[in-house]
């Protein structure tokens, strides 16, 4: 029933919308790369909708290091729509923001009313502060933070007031989980000896990738964000992984980089660079498999709905409708999926690292 009236209230939003571009004679052109990478990207507010022509959002704090020192304001001094036709004084600097960076604003507007500079590539070159700001990307973080203590905190709660060692409440469904990871994961990749070292940050990879991907997924959450989707976070993750491993690896690890025995010596010579260069590519691909996995299922729905706009008409809506939420019902899988991969592939290079060879 209520996947009924998710498609239903999903339905009507497009045919009212749809014959509002019909009936507008000086609409302009949908532009779908636009309206999909500024679902997909970081900013500076949660946007809700758009309301007679203004922007319904949750604004978040804006925190600048400047020229005069720290700057701080909500996001709502600036208009939605970040195309630097308007300008933000605070403690005499003025700023503005263009497609989600904030620049130090110009004195006078530009022949298009922007009070910046655009160069060759249509790329500002105003100066900009350091932006320590509380992006939704940011909360959104911190905010799994939050649930991810809350959730393993009344778990292990649940532990402690069991007379018999047994799950109880939300345990039920942690306890699984963490014994997946156990089994399947940390032991047969790292091994028995080692692997109780790093459960937590395994267990923390895991649960910190699939609940994040996961609140990426909620319609209508005020607070959903593509984290995941975001590269800078895939290579803090990956970069984690990859101190990690170079500092656990053992002596037999780095000979099996560098000289790999029982080899003929021109051999040698020519594989060394090639398994220095893994060093650095198994880090790479789990920050672009990530990246580009929960990117993509994001924009293969959003390019679905837009279908619909594009052909201004409500009759395409049914068959765009079903195959997004055809999509976005494997992306539930695909979702748990990656964070399962991110993990194990972690733990498969730390195994690599600390495994001893007997020649």
């Amino acid at each position: 029933m209520k996947n009924f009236v998710f498609l239903l209230f999903i339905f009507s939003f497009s045919a009212s919308f749809s014959s509002t571009v019909e009936s507008s004679e000086n609409s302009e052109e949908f532009n779908v790369t636009d309206m999909i990478m500024h679902h997909i990207k970081d900013s500076h507010e949660f946007h809700i909708l758009d309301w007679n022509g203004k922007g319904v959002s949750i604004p978040l704090p804006v925190i600048l290091w400047t020229e005069q020192g720290l700057v701080t304001f909500l996001s709502s001094e600036f208009h939605h729509d970040d195309d630097a036709k308007e300008v933000v004084t605070i403690k005499g600097q003025s700023f503005v923001k263009f497609h989600e960076e904030i620049y130090y604003a110009n004195s006078e507007p530009n022949s298009s009313g922007q009070y910046v500079l655009l160069g060759i590539d249509t790329h500002p070159t105003n100066s900009k502060p350091l932006d320590f700001s509380i992006t939704k990307l940011v909360f959104s973080m911190f905010l799994s933070i939050i649930l991810l203590l809350l959730i393993f905190g009344i778990s292990a709660r649940n532990y402690r007031k069991s007379e018999k060692g047994l799950p109880k409440g939300i345990a039920k469904f942690t306890e699984p989980l963490v014994l997946f990871i156990r089994d399947e994961v940390a032991i047969p990749n790292i091994g028995e000896k080692h692997y109780k070292k790093y459960m937590p940050y395994l267990l923390t990879l895991f649960f910190f990738i699939w609940i994040n991907n996961l609140m990426g997924l909620i319609p209508f959450f005020p607070f959903s964000a593509n984290l995941s989707g975001n590269i800078a976070f895939t290579a803090v993750l990956a970069a984690i992984t990859f101190a990690i491993t170079t500092l656990v690896g053992n002596k037999n690890y780095w000979k099996h980089i560098f000289w790999m025995p029982g080899v003929p010596v021109p051999m040698k010579l020519f594989l060394a660079p090639i398994e220095f260069m893994g060093i650095f590519i198994k880090p790479i691909s789990l920050m672009i498999r990530l990246f580009a996995n929960i990117s993509a299922g994001h924009i293969i729905v959003l390019s679905l709905i837009s279908l619909i706009f594009i052909a201004e008409t409500v009759w395409i809506a049914p068959a765009s409708l079903f195959f997004s939420v055809f999509i976005s019902v494997i992306e539930i899988l695909v979702v748990a999926i990656q964070a399962y991969i991110f993990t194990m592939l972690s733990a498969l290079y730390i195994g690599a690292a600390m495994e001893e060879h007997e020649h």
